[in-house]
């Protein structure tokens, strides 16, 4: 059925004076319209007085008498009512006690320059957020094995603003990382109370079943670790699944040596220049089994007992006493008083040592590989001695030669 409605004209241009009326739709480009003028109604509708307003909402535009509706000027920046319009109230924030709110130093977000300046120079260059940055260290933490504690750190040398050494380092020097099954079995027979911590694999602890037991009697700390962890405190693979830290025993005086040695045969070694650990480990190890007296040591020299030593001495640390001399010429004289013949080794041009006498008290003077021993102290010697040998390679090294010398001395007795 087709409608019979009035045909629709152009708008009449608005005058700007009471409500707009409907006279029809046109096409935004009717007679009489504005320039920017559409043809939507923009004017309040039929039903806005009866329409309660809203809660906060601005009030009604009200006409202008220059023209059309205008649009109502924008609320200053703070007091608009819609929840995610451009001008969102500024939240004032509450006065508060600042030494109420606890600073975490070093990962609050600094608001001070100073601070600012100093979070710059602990980090560096780490532009990270602080909770990131704390993140990650959190994650580090989480992420690393095993851990010393910050007195089981082994630190650099350190001295105390007096210049006296810290106390880090004095319990370093007062004490000696072993490692090694038997090296420190051998600690625990002879001096179980110089262990101070222990450190083991779990395949151990069967066999450290005694010294574990000991160290729960004399509250001694020890920790069942991974290999990782044992290769680091040792700083080597070769630890044979535990490691401790005990004290060290310091080379007694050669008056005090001297004075407790007992009548007989003895026999003793003077090491001139050796200063391979593995070299005075091998040494101690065929020292303790043929029964040696003694290690000297020269005045000067920097060879002392390690880690790596005492594991190749495989005990025989613990067994033969290591002397540190005086001068030269008064270890000399304090040595003959004491009814010791030395001899000085040599590679060639000695007596054979197979074929020599060889005093009950005697001392063999060693040097080190390629230098040899002083050239004076050879010659303040009382006799030369060689090894004989086919001529196919020059010599033995210090360690091998040392065992064929203690061989050859035992022989005769």
């Amino acid at each position: 059925m087709q409608r019979d409605d009035p045909p629709r004209g152009p708008r009449k241009p608005y005058s700007g004076h009471g409500p707009r009326k409907d006279t029809g739709a046109g096409t935004g480009q009717g007679a009489g319209q504005g320039a920017g003028q559409g043809p939507w109604r923009s004017g309040p509708r039929r039903d806005d007085e009866q329409r309660p307003p809203r809660q906060g909402a601005a009030p009604p535009r009200a006409p202008d008498a220059s023209g059309p509706y205008r649009a109502a000027p924008r609320p200053p920046a703070g007091d608009s009512p819609y929840r995610n319009s451009g001008e969102r109230r500024a939240r004032e924030p509450a006065a508060v006690d600042p030494a109420a709110v606890p600073h975490r130093s070093g990962h609050a977000h600094p608001h001070d320059r100073s601070e600012r300046r100093d979070q710059r120079h602990r980090h560096g260059d780490d532009t990270r957020e602080p909770h990131a940055r704390e993140r990650s260290e959190r994650h580090a933490r989480a992420e690393r094995p095993y851990r010393e504690r910050d007195d089981e750190i082994d630190g650099g040398p350190g001295e105390d603003d007096f210049g006296s050494p810290s106390p880090q380092r004095a319990r370093r020097d007062a004490e000696l990382r072993l490692y090694g099954l038997n090296a420190i079995r051998a600690v625990f027979a002879r001096r179980p109370q110089a262990i101070r911590k222990l450190y083991l694999d779990s395949n151990r602890i069967p066999q450290l079943q005694p010294l574990l037991a000991w160290c729960v009697a004399n509250r001694v700390g020890y920790r069942v670790v991974e290999q990782t962890d044992l290769d680091k405190l040792a700083a080597s693979s070769h630890h044979e699944g535990v490691v401790a830290d005990v004290l060290r025993e310091e080379p007694v005086s050669l008056s005090e040596w001297l004075r407790e040695l007992a009548p007989g045969p003895q026999l003793a070694i003077w090491l001139d220049g050796v200063g391979n650990p593995h070299n005075l480990g091998a040494i101690l190890r065929s020292a303790a089994h043929f029964g040696v007296s003694a290690v000297l040591l020269p005045k000067d020299g920097s060879l002392a007992l390690s880690g790596a030593a005492a594991r190749v001495a495989e005990g025989g640390a613990e067994v033969v006493p290591m002397v540190r001399m005086g001068r030269s010429d008064n270890a000399l004289a304090q040595l003959r008083g004491s009814g010791f013949s030395l001899a000085a080794t040599v590679v060639s041009g000695g007596d054979d040592v197979f074929a020599a006498s060889l005093p009950e008290r005697l001392i063999y003077v060693l040097g080190a590989e390629g230098e040899g021993m002083d050239r004076d102290l050879a010659a303040a010697c009382d006799r030369r001695l060689s090894i004989p040998g086919s001529g196919k390679v020059e010599s033995l090294n210090v360690a091998a030669a040392t065992a064929v010398l203690l061989a050859a001395w035992r022989a005769r007795r």
